[in-house]
């Protein structure tokens, strides 16, 4: 019999209304743009086809990579979807054609492709160019004269998109936001073509930056985009998962007792603790420190000691708790965000890793 995460104990419940409140939450921050609901990487673990359904009223998608759009296309949405990474093979290319995907255009590989490989159906195509994030895109240099190629290609259709992304939006002391944004504008001055460049940063703290279309991605999910920013209530964002797991045992220590692998953590008083089934194998950051936040019963308490491959360890004075009590170690009351914080990570990572390791009960 082969493994299933649903031998886990701990577990996910996604609120899918959050995730239709977070939406309605873009459209307010940018009303003049059509939002593309980013909803790559099994929408950030949260499931990709049940989150396109909560998010059936975007503009459109974005996804990673073709197959990713394949996905969605087979589950009947017939929304715009934006292939971020593009096509990587003359098959993605004829399959990108076919469903009437929007493929980014980044690399002269991908514009060698297009002149070798014969299309049967015209292509959409967004041209990426680099104003400062230095990941993909084009030099600004070449825009123009790529653009051109590709409105003059006969199988490309005549609406080519100008895109590019954003790198320190998510700082708003950081003054780099404004340079690429003025490089961007600068660089598309004169070209009649639809224009992408905020992401969920850019939505919430750089106005001049949703033109056209907006990428809202985390913010979708309810975690803050911003650096520094434990509490999505800012933003007026809810969390959308929520990670819980049972305890399965407490014990009563003494003061001076050190709890769990490499004893960093003493007890500086009689005290009882609770073991927790979740850890690490579960996705929950193993570097997550002692005190990092946690939810039981009506009050917030904290990790104790380093986190295991299936358990970790809380505090649990002042608390009145019993064996299967269940603890939630993100959701509603205690923000991704800040246990993220206070690993080291961010959002991203926590919600990608868990979401796609523990079974989800909705």
């Amino acid at each position: 019999m082969g493994y299933s995460n649903t031998n886990r104990s701990a577990w996910i419940s996604i609120d899918h209304h959050a995730l239709k409140h977070n939406l309605q939450k873009v459209r307010l921050f940018s009303p003049n743009s059509q939002i593309m609901a980013v909803i790559k990487a099994n929408a950030y673990g949260h499931g990709l086809i049940k989150v396109a359904h909560s998010l059936n009223s975007a503009n459109g998608f974005a996804v990673a990579s073709v197959s990713e759009a394949l996905a969605l296309r087979r589950a009947n949405f017939i929304h715009p979807i934006l292939v971020l990474q593009g096509y990587k093979n003359r098959e993605e290319l004829q399959a990108a054609a076919l469903n009437n995907l929007r493929v980014v255009i980044h690399d002269p590989s991908q514009l060698a492709l297009l002149q070798q490989i014969p299309l049967s159906k015209n292509l959409d195509v967004a041209l990426k160019f680099d104003t400062g994030m230095h990941r993909l895109g084009f030099p600004v240099s070449e825009v123009r004269k790529i653009y051109q190629r590709l409105n003059q290609h006969p199988k490309i259709n005549p609406n080519c998109w100008l895109m590019s992304h954003l790198a320190c939006a998510d700082n708003l002391r950081n003054t780099y936001t404004n340079r690429q944004l003025s490089l961007f504008k600068q660089t598309t001055q004169g070209i009649k073509a639809l224009r992408s460049l905020a992401n969920s940063a850019g939505i919430i703290a750089w106005q001049d930056t949703h033109l056209d279309w907006v990428r809202a991605g985390i913010m979708l999910y309810g975690a803050s985009p911003l650096q520094n920013d434990q509490d999505q209530d800012n933003a007026g964002l809810q969390a959308v998962m929520s990670l819980y797991a049972p305890i399965i045992a407490i014990h009563r220590f003494k003061k001076g007792d050190a709890l769990g692998y490499a004893s960093t953590w003493t007890c500086p008083e009689d005290m009882s603790v609770a073991v927790v089934a979740c850890g690490y194998a579960d996705g929950y950051p193993r570097h997550a420190v002692s005190g990092t936040p946690v939810w039981l019963n009506g009050c917030e308490t904290q990790l104790i000691g380093r986190v295991s491959m299936d358990m970790i360890m809380i505090d649990l004075r002042g608390i009145s708790a019993n064996i299967t009590d269940t603890v939630e170690l993100w959701g509603k009351h205690i923000s991704v965000t800040r246990v993220a914080y206070a690993a080291d990570s961010i959002a991203y990572e926590l919600l990608c890793h868990v979401g796609n390791q523990c079974p989800c009960r909705d």
